[in-house]
């Protein structure tokens, strides 16, 4: 099978234009971590089933393993890394951290991206329902998800507009 042939595509990610030269079928997953050096979204199962992989897309939270590159030009992206703020880790990510919810770690990034997509729509998710859409969407195998919820129940006690 041929490779399609490269073009250039440009799209914000973290706030920032940035402009990638690939084929059109690159993952926007690797586009991320070989062509803009951003590792916070990790390789799982290179399906959509696992979330590791989960970035932001216009605000809505997306397995960028399975979207193409094309799909996201012109598009917002927001990767964990985009989270931060001056260096800090956000307050999402703050409460992941007060609650020791990362046992391995290696979903964690895209938990918290879910959870900040649902969190972040208009009315703000309620706690079920970022339950299910976890439960649908992530693989957590380390045994963290009593600590996963608490940190999640904290960030919806500080989200206006939520009810648990």
């Amino acid at each position: 099978m041929a490779n399609s042939a490269e073009r250039t595509w440009v799209f914000n990610v973290n706030g920032a234009a940035v402009t990638v030269t690939a084929a059109e079928d690159l993952s926007l997953l690797l586009a991320l971590r070989q062509d803009l050096d951003l590792k916070g979204a990790r390789v799982g199962c290179a399906q959509g089933n696992c979330g590791a992989c989960t970035v932001l897309l216009d605000g809505q939270p997306i397995q960028s393993c399975t979207t193409p590159l094309y799909t996201v030009a012109n598009r917002n992206v927001v990767t964990i890394e985009g989270l931060t703020r001056n260096g800090a880790p956000g307050a999402l990510q703050r409460n992941f951290l007060d609650e020791q919810a990362a046992q391995c770690g290696y979903c964690i990034n895209g938990i918290i991206m879910t959870v900040t997509g649902l969190l972040g729509r208009t009315p703000p998710a309620n706690r079920r329902e970022i339950v299910e859409t976890l439960d649908e969407r992530h693989l957590c195998r380390c045994g963290a998800q009593g600590r996963i919820l608490r940190a999640i129940d904290r960030a919806i006690a500080g989200t206006p507009g939520t009810a648990s």
